[in-house]
């Protein structure tokens, strides 16, 4: 590892993750981004690469947040509609990041629900006071006040067919409602629903209606005789639906399909997707293998949104949990997985070769399993309570374990082939919540685990670890270590000793034979957060609550060295560079990196909010991710062989320039030569050329100043001004300021702030000269007055 480790990408995740999906959710009709409300923004998410395109749109000279109520997007994708706490709607072209229109609403309260009709260039806002309003947004004016609804309005769309003239809309009195927009006349009415309605979807037809509600059925409907053609029982709340259109191809399952059937695919609290056929009333196909994981709580949904994109045909399924996963309709694949919020991330690993993917524990039931190049992330599910740590091995870079909070460890492997991980193993023998696990380095055949029932476990792991059912571990040996909560555990190189820290101030030395305890080491004020051992030298390093990280030798037990700078706990560390360097993670989200050698702290990393509990070195120690309680993910790159090459080609590049200026000197190209001086940064060089030119003429000069592009304008502006502190060359720098002011018609705004630096300097040479003019005519005076007396006095001679 080098000297300097810089940033180099962040903000995988944020506090309300990188897309939050708590609110409105909606889907491009080319399928390539997705929309997501997120607090006071809307983000624009890249299915293809799981990056968001836009992060936050904002008004120029806007700096205060203001809060999304809800938004809509226009059927070609290029317009975003929102409306805000304020009151107010905003029309947003999003790929340039500008607001297009801003109006008032005229409802009282917030508005729920908004729909876009790009066709007529209409929309229509739903507001909790139970009114929906029609908005002709090229003439920005509002055309009708929609009455009926009671309450909020729930769901709120147009027709998809234009010659009908329909808005759709529900609210708390369970009735569907449809207007004639031209007219704004109440034509039809629905009811059949006795909980709120939670979706409307339209047939190719543009006759029949499906509409889903938390009263757990789904309704056909015939909009021109208002009249439910089946109700249909689903024995769950949905929450959202949609019809599938004809020609879409269906899983492989559903075999008997007929051009009158009418086939809708529903999804709800049991976290699954279903697929109906309406007109005979029966379930076709269910997602059995979905990644959706259901909840144990009573009304707490694992699907808020379900959204289909015919495009590409695929659906895409928002989890209670703030995850996209995105399905094929014909296969019921999972294509992409996007997890868009986390809490505190609390451990990160780095899984198979070359890195290709982290493991993530973001305060969760489930591990976050992102690959690195596209950033997709599939969600491993095992575990019954938040998992605390997890834990690799250099000796096998499929092999990861997990630690929970309900007392139990996983042995996970990914297939070298598929890149599936699967949980293979799991060891239950802690009486309390696992915080820290570490894995033998040498080999794969034993690991550790400390809990907060204050026992070091010893466990063997298998020798196969490719089998297909999961096994259950025993454990091996268990000692009571430490008094207090043990915060770390780790293991040596080879495989022979076991370190433990705790709250109780200590860190202790085990054999990883049998645990028994071969020292203990006292020195810390406060209690232990991490220890880890030199990869090369007989040396422990501690990290501490008391700010400092200590070096102990494992021959004595002595401390061998305490490095401080750290202004809080020093949370986490790790050796870089053979163990010649450190880097540590502390409670103030400072990163920092150290020289042993010298004790020396070689850089501060700044980029977390709060605190560091996790970080992960890559093999090659090239690329450094950390993670905390502010929820990013942030991503360090080792520069310094770029920074070395960036400056050997800076000076490789200088000597040229240096050379080609001498060259255009010899040759009197003095125009050329300006400019070049200029771009060196060469202020002596470029007086000297300003003088050689104005021995020639001044008109010269003017012109010569005039073909300068505007960065060697600048640059001549400040050369000017370190001339005009001088009174040696004073005089050229006032020429310079002439021509520049007097020549060009206006100054950049930096431009004026220089300009204005050179006005005392200037007063004073002004003074200086009117003065030295004063006493050259008072010479001149004396001069003129004493010429008749000698003149006189010469003739009497």
């Amino acid at each position: 590892m080098s000297n300097v480790v810089l940033k180099e990408a962040f903000a995988v995740e944020s506090k309300h993750g990188p897309f939050y999906t708590g609110g409105n959710v909606q889907w491009s009709t080319d399928g390539q981004h997705i929309f997501c409300q997120k607090h006071a923004t809307v983000s624009v998410v890249s299915i293809q690469d799981c990056l968001m395109v836009v992060s936050h749109l904002q008004e120029r000279n806007s700096e205060e947040e203001d809060p999304i109520n809800t938004f809509t997007t226009s059927s070609n994708d290029v317009n975003i509609i929102t409306h805000h706490k304020s009151g107010l709607f905003k029309f947003w072209d999003w790929k340039n990041n500008k607001v297009l229109k801003v109006w008032k609403s005229t409802h009282k309260g917030p508005v729920a629900r908004i729909a876009y009709c790009n066709e007529n260039s209409l929309m229509a806002s739903g507001g909790t006071d139970g009114i929906i309003t029609l908005w002709d947004l090229q003439r920005h004016t509002c055309i009708h006040n929609l009455k009926g609804i009671q309450g909020v309005v729930s769901v709120l769309d147009f027709h998809p067919d234009n010659q009908k003239n329909l808005l759709f809309a529900a609210g708390d009195d369970l009735k569907i409602y449809g207007w004639n927009i031209s007219s704004g006349i109440q034509e039809i009415a629905l009811l059949g629903h006795f909980s709120k309605v939670t979706s409307l979807s339209f047939h190719d037809n543009g006759d029949y209606l499906v509409s889903s509600g938390r009263d757990k059925v789904l309704i056909l409907w015939n909009i021109t005789s208002q009249s439910p053609i089946r109700v249909l029982p689903v024995y769950e709340e949905i929450e959202d639906a949609f019809i599938i259109p004809k020609n879409v191809k269906l899983p492989a399952t559903v075999h008997d399909r007929l051009d009158d059937h009418v086939y809708v695919a529903a999804a709800g609290n049991k976290g699954v997707i279903k697929i109906w056929e309406m007109k005979a009333g029966k379930q076709v196909y269910v997602n059995k293998l979905s990644d959706i994981s259901t909840e144990g709580e009573e009304g707490n949904l694992s699907i808020t949104h379900l959204l289909y994109n015919q495009n590409n045909n695929t659906c895409a399924a928002v989890t209670v949990d703030h995850n996209i996963i995105v399905y094929s309709l014909e296969t019921f694949e999972c294509i992409k997985q996007l997890a868009g919020y986390s809490d505190e991330i609390l451990d990160v690993v780095y899984i198979g070769e070359n890195g290709t993917h982290i493991a993530v524990a973001t305060n969760s039931w489930d591990i976050k399993l992102y690959n690195t190049s596209t950033m997709n992330c599939e969600l491993l599910r095992g575990h019954l309570d938040i998992v605390m740590a997890l834990a690799t091995t250099s000796a096998n870079v499929y092999l990861f374990l997990s630690a929970a909070k309900d007392n139990s460890i996983r042995v996970w492997y990914m297939d070298k082939q598929s890149l599936k991980v699967s949980c293979v193993a799991s060891a239950t023998r802690h009486t309390a919540s696992v915080g820290s696990i570490a894995i033998s380095q040498m080999s794969c055949k034993f690991f550790t685990s400390v809990s907060q029932d204050l026992c070091l476990k010893l466990w063997n792991l298998p020798n196969n670890l490719e089998f297909d059912d999961e096994h259950s571990l025993d454990v091996v040996h268990t000692v009571l270590a430490h008094e207090k909560d043990i915060n770390s555990v780790t293991i040596s190189p080879n495989d022979r000793l076991i370190a433990t820290g705790s709250q109780d101030k200590t860190a202790k030395l085990w054999s990883a034979n049998d645990l028994q305890l071969l020292g203990v080491f006292h020195g810390h004020k406060r209690g232990v957060w991490c220890v880890r051992f030199s990869p090369i030298d007989q040396v422990l390093l501690t990290t501490s609550a008391d700010c400092t990280m200590k070096l102990w030798s494992l021959s004595d037990l002595s401390c061998l060295k305490t490095m401080e700078g750290h202004e809080s706990s020093v949370l986490k560390a790790e050796f870089l560079s053979r163990g010649m360097q450190l880097i540590t993670a502390s409670g103030d989200g400072l990163l920092k990196l150290w020289s042993i050698k010298t004790s020396e702290c070689l850089c501060s990393l700044e980029e977390h909010d709060s605190r560091v509990w996790a970080m992960a070195v890559r093999k090659d120690e090239k690329i450094i991710i950390s993670g905390g309680s502010d929820s990013l993910l942030i991503t360090w790159k080792d520069v310094t062989q770029e920074n070395k090459e960036k400056t050997e080609l800076e000076k490789k590049q200088l000597a040229l320039e240096e050379q080609e200026l001498a060259n255009l000197l010899k040759a009197n190209k003095l125009s050329s030569a300006l400019n070049l001086s200029l771009k060196l940064k060469r202020p002596k060089q470029v007086l000297k050329i300003i003088e050689s030119i104005l021995i020639e003429s001044y008109p010269k000069l003017i012109k010569t100043i005039n073909e300068l592009n505007s960065s060697n304008k600048e640059e001549l502006l400040k050369c000017a001004t370190i001339w005009n502190t001088n009174s040696k060359t004073c005089q050229v720098a006032q020429i310079v300021l002439r021509a520049l002011i007097v020549e060009q018609e206006q100054l950049h705004e930096n431009s004026m702030l220089t300009l204005e630096s050179t006005i005392p300097y200037t007063e004073r040479h002004y003074t200086r000269v009117t003065k030295l003019l004063q006493n050259l005519h008072l010479l001149t005076y004396t001069l003129n007055r004493m010429k008749p007396c000698v003149t006189s006095t010469e003739s009497t001679t």
